[in-house]
């Protein structure tokens, strides 16, 4: 299928958060099985998560100095544009030397500047579109590249050219398997016997998710239930003091497979690839979907689910009031549990990381 010669070079660019960076690095993986020569080398920044996960991986990677523009004022705004123009010169560079044929985007800031560096330099450039509502900087690069991967059918409104366009899911890393529940129970030093509750903010954390579970977390362990807690790095050191015997307190799940296969139920946010996950895994969540995403995306990715029994919804607003109704009515009913868990595997895309690896290998051999 593919030319055994050709060394294959794929550059990733994207991070700042999870559902940015896993995607990529799902791709990446499926490349590697597909084609084990392949060369890979990921684009991102030194202070964000994927400096710390590409490279655990086995993944090369390369920072540059790009930060995001804050919508508020900060002073740190006034030295974006000196940050932007130094990140083209080093992704010019980067690209010189590494002379991918394919450049992956997906989203957030780090891919601008990447993927413009890549495509001048003669690489086909390609996007990953997580989101029902696709971010400014995948919009921006839409001319630059050859190929756009959809999650959703409902973002190609957002896209001028349509033939460039594909909705494939998205991808999964391959690393994201359940195993013993029982077993997992006690990694965390929980008891197994009793059901377990897991809070995932994202990988920066969510401040008011942390609030709703602090604020209740007497009524949640009179429901006879344990709680394992990921607060998010900036927010660990004001709930440590949560921790107890049935709740445990996490900066961040270096392998997020070990606490979904913990998990009775979830509380998360309703990022595009929380839901992904999720979804291949057929796990039972009450989604709190994030008020600070433009168009309010994860609220409308979240309410698709709702309507289709497969999640439930509470908004962010009404989170530490409705938060143990909802979970004591859900902790008390398997039936209900097991229908969720169920329902949400419709809409998993298990095919989505092979199917892009596959495109992806095959223009890459085309010189």
């Amino acid at each position: 299928m593919f030319n055994n010669n050709l060394t294959y070079r794929f550059l990733f660019a994207g991070g700042g958060t999870g559902g940015h960076l896993y995607p990529a690095i799902a791709v990446a993986q499926k490349i590697k099985e597909l084609q084990p020569d392949a060369e890979i080398l990921f684009i991102g920044t030194k202070t964000k998560i994927e400096a710390k996960v590409v490279p655990a991986l086995g993944f090369n990677f390369k920072p540059i100095w790009i930060s995001g523009f804050s919508r508020k004022f900060k002073i740190d705004n006034l030295l974006f544009p000196l940050k932007l123009l130094v990140s083209v010169l080093q992704s010019l560079i980067i690209n010189f030397k590494f002379k991918p044929q394919v450049a992956i985007g997906t989203g957030a800031y780090v891919s601008g500047p990447a993927i413009f560096g890549a495509t001048v330099m003669g690489a086909k450039g390609v996007l990953l579109e997580q989101n029902s509502f696709p971010g400014i900087t995948n919009r921006l690069l839409e001319k630059r590249v050859k190929k756009i991967f959809l999650s959703f059918e409902e973002s190609k409104r957002f896209f001028k050219d349509q033939n460039k366009l594909e909705v494939v899911g998205n991808p999964v890393r391959t690393d994201i398997i359940l195993s013993d529940k029982i077993e997992a129970k006690q990694n965390f030093g929980l008891n197994a016997e009793k059901k377990v509750i897991v809070i995932v903010g994202g990988s920066l954390g969510a401040r008011t998710i942390n609030e709703a579970i602090k604020k209740n977390i007497d009524k949640l362990l009179n429901m006879n239930l344990q709680i394992l807690w990921q607060t998010g790095e900036r927010y660990y050191e004001n709930y440590l003091p949560c921790q107890s015997q049935d709740v445990r307190v996490i900066r961040y799940f270096e392998d997020i497979s070990k606490a979904y296969s913990a998990a009775d139920l979830l509380i998360t946010r309703a990022g595009a690839t929380t839901i992904a996950e999720l979804a291949q895994l057929g796990l039972p969540v009450i989604f709190v979907p994030s008020p600070n995403v433009a168009a309010n995306h994860q609220y409308k990715n979240a309410e698709v689910l709702r309507k289709a029994n497969a999640a439930e919804l509470i908004k962010d607003l009404d989170l530490t009031a409705l938060l143990p109704k909802k979970i004591n009515e859900l902790i008390t009913d398997d039936t209900k549990l097991k229908t969720l868990g169920a329902n949400i595997k419709n809409f998993a895309r298990p095919d989505a990381a092979n199917k892009i690896a596959s495109e992806l290998i095959k223009m890459a051999n085309i010189i």
